[in-house]
């Protein structure tokens, strides 16, 4: 049996909040870990700020 959509929520919130999961079901154990760790991998990604601007001009306008 999946984890029905309601308990997905409760197991997401726990895991956005850093509270304790309080369940030894491994399908839930698993989810949460895998929230965690897309937190966690989220976290150490550097944060693009701004409009990246590319100078390159086709050899048509430079003329």
């Amino acid at each position: 049996m999946s984890l029905s959509s309601y308990r997905m929520q409760r197991i997401y919130l726990a895991a956005i909040m850093n509270y304790g999961l309080g369940s030894d079901d491994p399908k839930e154990v698993a989810y949460f870990n895998k929230i965690r760790k897309e937190m966690e991998d989220m976290k150490n990604e550097p944060i693009k700020k701004g409009i990246t601007l590319n100078y390159s001009f086709p050899e048509e306008m430079e003329k």
